[in-house]
């Protein structure tokens, strides 16, 4: 089984729902096998900003998958749940981003692993340092990325 930490986010209809299904969805593959969750979080908007609020977490897996059958599930779960790409960055009623995969660095034309922006979200590195305070991405720890973040620009909205 191999380590990866994926980021959850969600910003139209019932966000909650849309989390927990996609969630409990990732824990029912047979390849997956969920390690722990961060709280949840209410975040504002990256990239494109003139949309809705975004409710967040952070997951760690097992998964005897390989990246892009990992990625694969990810969209497929996507798809399921109405997801439609029509801005980048823009209103999703889901998005499951692969953040790692054990210590790999991958480029292909589907998959960036690390995921390239991760370091410059706090809506990925605040609940990812929760979870994970001494995983190290690029030289430092989660616990310090997230510190280079206004911690209260993120609401917390529950507990693990």
């Amino acid at each position: 089984m191999k380590n990866a930490y994926l980021g959850l986010g969600s910003n139209m209809g019932d966000k909650k729902r849309y989390l927990y299904d996609a969630v409990q969805m990732l824990n029912h593959h047979e390849g997956i096998r969920i390690i722990n969750s961060s709280s949840l979080y209410e975040t504002m908007p990256w990239g494109y900003v003139d949309q809705d609020i975004f409710m967040n977490l952070v997951i760690q897996i097992e998964t005897s998958l390989s990246p892009e059958e990992l990625l694969d599930v990810c969209q497929s779960i996507e798809n399921r749940l109405g997801r439609v790409r029509e801005v980048k960055w823009g209103p999703r009623v889901i998005d499951v981003d692969i953040l790692l995969y054990e210590d790999q660095n991958l480029i292909t034309d589907r998959l960036i692993i690390p995921h390239p922006h991760m370091i410059n979200r706090d809506f990925v590195m605040i609940p990812l340092s929760e979870i994970s305070p001494q995983l190290v991405i690029k030289g430092k720890t989660a616990i310090e990325w997230a510190q280079t973040f206004n911690l209260d620009a993120l609401k917390k909205l529950s507990n693990k």
